[in-house]
């Protein structure tokens, strides 16, 4: 029996977080076998664009304090200290290399799945990890659907994005019911995403 613990592995920019996230990712950590969901907050996602990105830090802040009060959350900076652009199959073998008592899987969108095959190193990230999938709207069933390494989760569907909420506090409307209440205020006493 494997002892190890599991580590649902949630990547992203998180620019910012929203309840959306937190959503998927307590979902994943209560209707799934894995003991606890790490946000990993990347520095610059190859396939985004670097120049929308809010600092480093004040998106790693956002994500402390929107799952204080969550248990199973975490949240991992790992990647601020690897060379970028990250990808994910390095950070995994970092992770690895650093917990070797933790059992690492990746959670993504249904989106993500579909194009997997475009990452780098996939088929080596498939055959050592398990990939947590939730649905999102335009998902189309794919490839890889049937994998043994690949778990289809239902969790709620979600239709809020962080590049929404920048343009709506860019518009000035209130946006308050999409993000935890402590993040909300950081991004308004931070005047981020304003301009």
């Amino acid at each position: 029996m494997d002892s190890k613990r599991k580590i649902g592995l949630y990547f992203g920019t998180f620019n910012p977080i929203h309840i959306g996230h937190l959503i998927i990712a307590n979902h994943m950590a209560n209707y799934t076998n894995l003991d606890e969901v790490w946000f990993v907050v990347s520095p610059h996602n190859p396939f985004k664009n670097k120049k929308n990105l809010l600092d480093d830090y004040a998106r790693l802040e956002m994500v402390h304090r929107a799952i204080k009060d969550f248990d199973k959350l975490r949240v991992s900076d790992i990647e601020f200290s690897l060379t970028q652009p990250s990808y994910t199959v390095n950070t995994l073998a970092t992770l690895t290399e650093k917990y070797p008592n933790n059992n690492f899987s990746l959670i993504m969108g249904g989106d993500n799945l579909s194009t997997f095959h475009k990452w780098k190193n996939h088929e080596n990230i498939l055959k050592n990890h398990k990939l947590y999938v939730y649905p999102r709207l335009a998902t189309m069933p794919g490839l890889l659907d049937n994998h043994e390494n690949v778990n289809l989760v239902g969790a709620p569907i979600m239709q809020i994005s962080s590049s929404f909420i920048r343009n709506a506090i860019k518009d000035k409307k209130d946006v308050r019911p999409m993000l935890p209440p402590n993040v909300w205020e950081y991004i308004d006493e931070m005047n981020y995403y304003t301009k």
